[in-house]
């Protein structure tokens, strides 16, 4: 994926939805730290997990059908976020029925699933094999429900799609952008007409929280005093989140948006990748030479002045090695003059494979609204909005094994 679109061509983000610590909406953000204590051995550590009414929301979902009983919670939270974009797209939705001012063809069997996970059916995999280990013996479903195909086709079926790919996607924490890049190329191949594409994780099970834990980068401050702080420096303050956010992409021609009602829309500009062979696989180089990689790329395909890129969505987990190694990436690739910092991470914590798509949600927000809220904390990310207008934002993710990817994306 190095080459730009014809002109004449556009891939657009038509609807798109999540489901994250702040909920199934970013309008409205309160001032109180959205994270959440939770007990693991002796210890209470900060996650942030879904609010009350976005619980509920997958409770009610999970009610909806005796075969929804049994999903994981990854994929649960997927079924949300698609339902939600697939709405907000006009598409037909699970129920078959068109949402208000659907514009698309009335049959839903062209429509293809991506979607990106890292760790896929976290807490089905834990149960089953916690059972095995009791019982000696697993039932039925322990292999289908915690396969990894088994999240991108469960949203398929949710979504009514009968005839295009379902296609699932695990490449750490970069996963919703390897979603979004295959998604992007198989529009650009016409290999499909729309796509709904993201990802999802819901890793807050003792097991994984000890894993994160083991590896020493936990934040060792309270839930209450939001505890994730990228751009801060030491110590490290790596917290972990749970949600997804999913977008409904079609390609359409620059002359069909010309005679669509003048309102923005958003527009994939590039989705570019980068990786660097490093030994140890939560190691990264010093100077994220595949946080470079990743950029250049995408932003080639965008085919934009680097001046033309507003702000940048980070990566920045709160890990001060790896906060430091994607700082010095984007010196390297923009110069002294950086555009503005921004990140989420400091309101959801990080959600492994769904948080490349949850940034690229904040970024279409903060490109809609012009606003961004103001971390309490001391960090380098922009503190101050309505400073100038924001056109277009380049969005970042990385994961162990030395991959990256980036995402231009912008409002026409």
């Amino acid at each position: 994926m190095t080459n730009s679109l014809p002109p004449q061509e556009l891939i657009v983000i038509r609807g798109r939805g999540r489901v994250s610590a702040l909920g199934q909406s970013l309008d409205g953000l309160s001032a109180a730290s959205p994270f959440t204590p939770r007990q693991l051995g002796l210890h209470s550590i900060p996650v942030a997990a879904l609010p009350t009414a976005a619980e509920a929301a997958v409770q009610e979902l999970r009610r909806s059908q005796p075969a929804y009983r049994q999903l994981d919670r990854t994929v649960l939270l997927g079924l949300l976020a698609a339902r939600q974009a697939s709405a907000a797209a006009g598409w037909p939705t699970s129920s078959g029925i068109p949402a208000p001012g659907n514009q698309q063809p009335a049959t839903s069997n062209q429509l293809a699933v991506s979607i990106g996970s890292s760790r896929g059916a976290t807490g089905r995999l834990e149960e089953f094999h916690a059972e095995f280990l009791r019982e000696g013996s697993v039932p039925v479903p322990a292999s289908p429900l915690t396969t990894l195909g088994n999240v991108a086709s469960w949203v398929a079926y949710d979504a009514g799609s009968t005839g295009g790919a379902s296609l699932s996607h695990s490449s750490t924490c970069s996963s919703a952008f390897q979603a979004l890049g295959n998604a992007t190329a198989w529009l650009r191949a016409g290999m499909a007409t729309r796509f709904l594409a993201g990802g999802t994780e819901a890793p807050l099970t003792a097991f994984t929280l000890a894993q994160m834990q083991a590896i020493g980068i936990y934040s060792p401050f309270a839930a209450a005093d939001f505890p994730c702080r990228p751009g801060a420096g030491k110590p490290s303050t790596f917290v972990l989140g749970e949600g997804a956010a999913v977008f409904a992409l079609e390609k359409i021609s620059t002359a069909s948006l010309a005679e669509q009602p003048h309102q923005p829309v958003a527009v994939l500009e590039g989705v570019g990748f980068g990786f660097e062979a490093i030994g140890s696989k939560t190691g990264l180089s010093a100077d994220g030479q595949h946080f470079q990689q990743a950029m250049r790329s995408a932003l080639g395909q965008a085919g934009c002045d680097l001046a033309e890129v507003d702000a940048v969505v980070l990566h920045s987990p709160g890990t001060p090695a790896g906060d430091a190694a994607e700082r010095a990436a984007l010196r390297t690739v923009f110069g002294d003059e950086l555009p503005l910092l921004l990140s989420n991470k400091w309101l959801i914590g990080h959600t492994l494979g769904a948080s490349a798509a949850l940034s690229l949600d904040f970024a279409l927000h903060v490109l809609e609204t012009q606003q961004w809220p103001t971390p309490p904390f001391p960090t380098d990310l922009a503190l101050v909005s309505g400073v100038r207008p924001l056109r277009r934002i380049l969005v970042n993710a990385a994961g162990f094994g030395g991959n990256a990817a980036s995402v231009v994306v912008a409002l026409q």
